[in-house]
């Protein structure tokens, strides 16, 4: 259809025919996974190196003599016939402890991290790079995108990358825009720009991914998945483009993303330990998870055809929170990918791989609440046929990363019990009448302290391992010198220590919601935040600020000891208002990095691919929200054009409530005297119906103001 020749002779736009919106179909079959059976075309899998046997030996074992050990010294402070509540207190240490020994002994297991090389020589493997993106700031995600086009122009990659934008927005003001910005972003790059937006958001953003590969991925060999907040360089995946032609079996590469961007003090303190901890966590995780890796859901490459043909994941029976779509998809993918046969590897020393943060903490609660339902949801998952036992210990990880929420508050609570029991009775010496020496209560209070002080030492001395090594490297003179970093180091490590207790109630809170069948829907990222008002703040963390103060007077009444090593968790609860409105501030943040506090190297030495996406940025054509956002259309006829040119033809087979939605929105504009009138009629589905429909969208326009 010729969407020029619908508008007024005097109104039509001097522009060149519209290229095609997308490319030729080129469907590649991706048939949907009973888990329940062996994959069909499993190929033989490799057995992992020595060294990354080693490695989780290390990791693993060393996690498990802890645990031996802490279980005994607690038991052995309890003596031989511990009571009820001592036994309970020992079932939370236990993995508690543990735990926290995971973190050091995976530490230790990076050391034998392997060293990755890229081979030399001729590729031509098709490269796309998709960014599937729900009522984003698009003009910020396409610059991100241009930047890198270019940079994969300068790599030589011009005759063999494309970009695809996956939009799944449903909001018909955003969906203009995106229409808007990408059209101006095709102009601007060096490498085709493809757009499709979706009829519906059918399995959330796995199966945008999914319908892409359905009717495009015959086109491509890898795949670069991106956020909307995040891009890698192109000198990165020429790397592993390199790295995956050169390995037939390998199916996925995942990067270690860099956190950059951060204005606000919690957004920096983020994006300080990501830069200094994460390198060192990405190599022991390297290490012992070697070709059987886990994946992200973003900054990784994927070998198309291995995906199509492993990763058509199903619906697990049963409503959400534990069925219905699979939210965490990403380790499902990467664990049905390895026991299809293909190797999922983490590439620690790939440095050029970005991504922004959380800007606050209640910023960060949203983006965790989804996170911890995906991830309790693997629980049904633990019996995939041939699933690897590595991909079951990936599961298990994430899992526990949010259960160790509540088992942290059982411990506090179970322990302070115990110390009420201790103060408020009076024990008995002489149960029984005939009892010629007394039993004396036996609670071995030193040897607690011990493991206390051991359990500490667990969990920083991997914080000063990554700074001491961070000395030894450019990182420490890039972001300040040694005398900085170190101070950074400790201002992180403090005020972690003050958001770490309202983190542990918020997440046992999400735990019990999801356990009582809450659904976390789905929403749009939170990319850059606003520093919340008192108010805000005030009826968000009363309740932390009321456990904290109740706590406090108990305890100064009953047993002022206590105070001593309960002191962080409570001032950092009766802290939480304070911390979470000054730890959203930019103020703060830019406080902090005038005097040289929780600065990284991209801070000091932007990476040109940043740079340059924030000044396209600026250059594309600027989000309009509200009514206008539609009503400029009607007023200039360039821009209905150029919006008109990024639509993709309407299928024959179109859902019923669209092909509804679109019958009564030609109704409702029939019957309108003027467009504002039209789009008081209209609701949603209507309007967006319009929007993707040349004939309505012109119709419409050419109604008077």
């Amino acid at each position: 259809m010729n969407v020029i020749a619908e508008i007024p002779q005097a109104d039509r736009p001097e522009a060149p025919a519209p290229a095609a919106v997308v490319p030729p179909a080129a469907p590649l079959d991706m048939p949907v996974q009973d888990f329940g059976r062996l994959p069909q075309g499993m190929t033989e899998r490799q057995m992992n190196s020595l060294n990354v046997w080693l490695a989780r030996l290390i990791a693993f074992g060393g996690t498990a003599a802890l645990a031996v050990f802490g279980f005994s010294q607690m038991l052995a402070s309890f003596g031989a016939e511990p009571t009820l509540m001592q036994i309970a207190l020992l079932a939370l240490f236990v993995p508690t402890f543990a735990w926290v020994g995971f973190s050091f002994c995976g530490t230790l297991a990076g050391f034998l991290a392997p060293r990755l090389v890229t081979p030399e020589g001729p590729n031509a493997a098709r490269v796309v790079v998709v960014m599937p993106i729900y009522h984003e700031d698009v003009a910020a995600s396409t610059g991100l995108l241009v930047a890198l086009a270019r940079e994969l122009a300068d790599e030589g990659m011009a005759d063999r990358a494309e970009i695809f934008v996956l939009s799944d927005t449903r909001d018909p003001e955003i969906a203009v825009n995106e229409t808007l910005v990408i059209h101006a972003a095709r102009d601007l790059s060096p490498l085709p720009i493809w757009y499709r937006r979706r009829l519906d958001n059918e399995d959330r953003k796995s199966g945008n991914v999914a319908e892409f590969v359905r009717h495009w991925g015959g086109r491509y060999d890898q795949m670069v998945v991106l956020d909307a907040d995040s891009v890698m360089s192109g000198a990165t995946i020429r790397q592993m483009s390199a790295r995956m032609a050169a390995d037939p079996r390998m199916g996925l590469i995942q990067t270690m993303p860099m956190l950059v961007g951060g204005e606000t003090i919690f957004a920096r303190l983020t994006q300080f330990a990501g830069r200094v901890y994460g390198p060192m966590i990405a190599r022991g995780v390297s290490a012992w998870a070697g070709d059987t890796g886990n994946y992200w859901g973003h900054n990784a490459m994927v070998r198309v055809p291995a995906f199509a043909q492993a990763c058509g994941l199903p619906r697990l029976p049963g409503r959400p929170p534990f069925g219905g779509t699979i939210l965490s998809h990403d380790f499902v993918e990467a664990a049905a990918l390895c026991r299809a046969g293909w190797k999922v590897r983490l590439d620690h020393d790939l440095r050029g791989s970005f991504e922004g943060c959380p800007p606050t903490l209640l910023d960060m609660a949203v983006r965790e609440r989804r996170w911890a339902q995906g991830n309790l949801q693997h629980s049904r998952l633990f019996g995939i046929a041939g699933m690897r036992g590595i991909s079951r210990v990936h599961f298990l990880i994430g899992i526990m990363g949010f259960l160790m929420s509540p088992l942290w508050l059982g411990l506090i609570l179970v322990g302070l019990g115990l110390s009420a029991t201790v103060l408020l009775s009076t024990p008995e010496y002489f149960p029984n009448a005939y009892q010629l020496f007394p039993e004396w209560p036996v609670f071995d209070s030193r040897r607690m302290l011990w493991l206390f002080g051991i359990a500490m030492g667990l969990l920083l001395l991997p914080k000063f391992i990554a700074t001491f090594r961070a000395w030894a490297r450019p990182l420490a003179a890039n972001s300040g010198g040694r005398v900085r970093i170190f101070a950074s180091a400790i201002f992180e490590t403090i005020l972690s220590a003050l958001i770490a207790p309202v983190q542990m109630l918020v997440q046992t809170r999400q735990i019990f919601e999801i356990l009582g069948g809450r659904d976390s829907g789905w929403n749009a990222q939170v990319r850059a935040g606003h520093m919340p008002g008192w108010g805000v703040v005030l009826r968000y963390h009363w309740a932390h600020v009321a456990l904290g103060l109740g706590t406090l007077v108990v305890l100064a009444s009953f047993s002022p000891a206590q105070l001593i090593w309960l002191s962080p968790i409570l001032a950092g609860l009766i802290l939480s208002p304070v911390t979470s409105r000054l730890s959203a501030s930019p103020i703060f943040g830019r406080w902090a990095r005038l005097r040289g506090l929780l600065v990284t190297p991209e801070e000091r030495d932007p990476p040109a691919i940043l740079t340059e996406a924030a000044a396209i940025a600026r250059a594309l054509p600027q989000p309009v929200s509200g009514r206008d956002s539609l009503l400029r259309l009607a007023r200039q006829p360039a821009l209905l054009n150029q919006h008109l040119q990024m639509l993709s033809p309407l299928p024959d087979d179109l859902p019923t409530a669209w092909h509804l939605a679109r019958i009564t929105a030609a109704a409702k504009i029939a019957h309108a005297g003027t467009r504002n009138q039209a789009l008081d009629f209209l609701d949603r589905a209507e309007t967006d119906a319009m929007l993707m429909d040349q004939q309505l969208l012109i119709r419409w326009s050419h109604l008077p103001e």
